[in-house]
């Protein structure tokens, strides 16, 4: 059994025997609903009553796997620097980049969603696997999409602090390296991606500086003038469309 996996069991264990009164717990059927066995193949199982505590718990931990472990954080920071180099504060609003930002998610991961739906969800829902056996198969295809868009040298860079020595090929590193050495390569190339929006912008704000500073019109926010310019400009090149296939390319969609 995963040693992650093992200490989730054991808090909820704890939590059940900490708030139920002991003489509930001695009566028939409640302690036997709150089981972990080995099977005879050598796998362990779970009893419902658990299987149910730890997909709940599980829950509570989805807004945070949907950010830091697919698209959404590359694609959330691009849009939020477009929106800065256009020079509007408030438009497109937050709630509206973030349902962009989940939206070209589930786009950009369905291939991964899929695989994870067919490969251990399906299995388990069926009961031909067991609860430990689909975590194991299903953070694969996740964990597989993590290493296919990390850097080589943010991986080697927490493999050295985490300590490891026998880690030859970045299959063999664990979820707890992969993790926040894919989070750094998605921050690193979302910036990178940024950049390059940003300077087309930066040009222009430049252009009616120099015009309005060499017209005596120092007073006039250069801003203002070229914030109708720079969405003209957008509108015109299909920048949302450009932006948005860019972005699913750079995943290799």
């Amino acid at each position: 059994m995963n040693k992650y996996t093992a200490v989730v069991v054991m808090t909820i264990m704890a939590m059940v025997g900490l708030f139920m009164p002991s003489d509930v717990l001695a009566q028939d059927g409640i302690l036997p609903a709150v089981t972990v066995t080995t099977g005879a193949d050598g796998a362990t199982e779970y009893s419902v009553t658990l299987q149910i505590l730890l997909l709940m718990t599980a829950m509570s931990f989805i807004p945070a796997m949907v950010i830091m472990l697919t698209s959404f954080t590359r694609i959330i920071v691009v849009l939020s620097i477009l929106r800065q180099a256009l020079g509007l504060q408030q438009t497109p609003s937050n709630q509206v980049l973030i349902g962009i930002s989940l939206f070209m998610t589930f786009f950009i991961m369905a291939p991964v969603f899929d695989k994870i739906y067919v490969e251990a969800v399906e299995p388990y829902v069926n009961e031909t696997m067991t609860l430990t056996q689909a975590y194991d198969v299903g953070k694969e295809p996740i964990k597989q999409f993590m290493l296919s868009q990390v850097r080589t040298t943010d991986l080697q860079t927490f493999i050295e602090i985490s300590g490891y020595k026998d880690i030859q090929s970045p299959e063999q590193a664990p979820m707890s390296v992969v993790i926040p050495a894919f989070i750094t390569s998605e921050l690193k190339t979302a910036f990178q991606i940024g950049f390059m929006l940003f300077v087309p912008f930066l040009v222009l704000d430049l252009v009616v500086a120099s015009i309005l500073m060499a017209m005596g019109m120092m007073m006039l926010s250069p801003m203002i003038v070229s914030l109708p310019f720079k969405i003209m400009l957008f509108v015109l090149v299909d920048g949302w469309g450009l932006v948005m296939g860019t972005l699913a390319n750079s995943f290799g969609i």
